[in-house]
């Protein structure tokens, strides 16, 4: 509980300096919001009863945002980190405390965190290409009406960074679904090699719809609205594929699995 609410103040303490834009103070508040909330994160995944679920997977996502953002304002100091990444790590913190989710089959594999690990991390970093393109739309439409950009960066910049975020989160999914397919059994105990279930499906159609978006980037140079079109669509997919699945059966339904 001391945690969660020192984590969600430091958010909060973002969301001043980001509004301030004080250099100085911003690496100081980011590096403390990272490491109170990585350390939150290892009590509930590491500790005696290691627990997870959608709630702390958003609040995984969430804290890989922020650390992305924090390397990201490093190389390009004129970022302006949205304010948007504070509410929702400070959302998140408090959201997992609700729900801390399922206890981890003590029958799973040693390997489980690894592999949830991968399945998160694609997580985060389309998160943060669907922010970075959700802020180059809004730039754009501010440059049209002669008003200062929001985040600080050319528009082709950040073009090529949601398209760099994209590729990278692709790689660690594609790399979560062979573990999947292929462990599965070592990862979640007999009997679980493959389920044909709604987080399996709904993770192979965002894949896909991954695969198409990038193999349209290299061969037909989508880029633009059509590009976000199918980001968005992608992402939607992904988030039902396990926060959307496991909201359903640990809220809904009242289930662990």
């Amino acid at each position: 509980m001391a945690l969660t609410c020192a984590t969600a103040a430091a958010y909060l303490a973002l969301t001043a300096a980001a509004v301030r834009k004080h250099p100085q103070q911003m690496g100081w508040v980011v590096g403390t919001v990272c490491v109170l909330h990585g350390a939150l994160l290892a009590l509930g995944l590491l500790g005696q009863e290691p627990r997870f679920g959608f709630a702390p997977a958003l609040s995984v996502t969430a804290w890989l945002v922020a650390w992305v953002y924090a390397l990201e304002w490093h190389f390009y100091p004129q970022l302006q980190m949205p304010r948007l990444v504070s509410w929702a790590g400070m959302f998140t913190v408090m959201l997992a405390l609700v729900f801390p989710g399922h206890v981890l089959s003590a029958s799973a594999s040693a390997w489980l965190p690894l592999h949830l690990a991968l399945g998160i991390a694609s997580y985060g970093l389309i998160a943060v290409a669907v922010l970075h393109a959700w802020l180059m739309t809004q730039a754009e439409g501010r440059i049209r009406g002669a008003a200062q950009s929001l985040t600080g960066l050319p528009l082709l910049t950040m073009e090529r960074l949601i398209f760099r975020f994209v590729g990278v989160g692709f790689g660690l999914l594609s790399a979560t679904l062979l573990a999947g397919f292929l462990f599965g059994n070592h990862l979640y105990g007999a009997g679980h090699a493959i389920r044909w279930d709604h987080k399996t499906a709904f993770s192979l159609l965002s894949w896909l719809t991954f695969a198409v978006l990038i193999v349209g980037r290299l061969r037909f140079g989508w880029r633009g609205r059509l590009a976000i079109r199918v980001l968005y669509v992608g992402s939607g997919l992904l988030l039902l594929a396990y926060a959307g699945s496991r909201f359903v059966l640990e809220i809904v339904l009242g289930r662990s699995n």
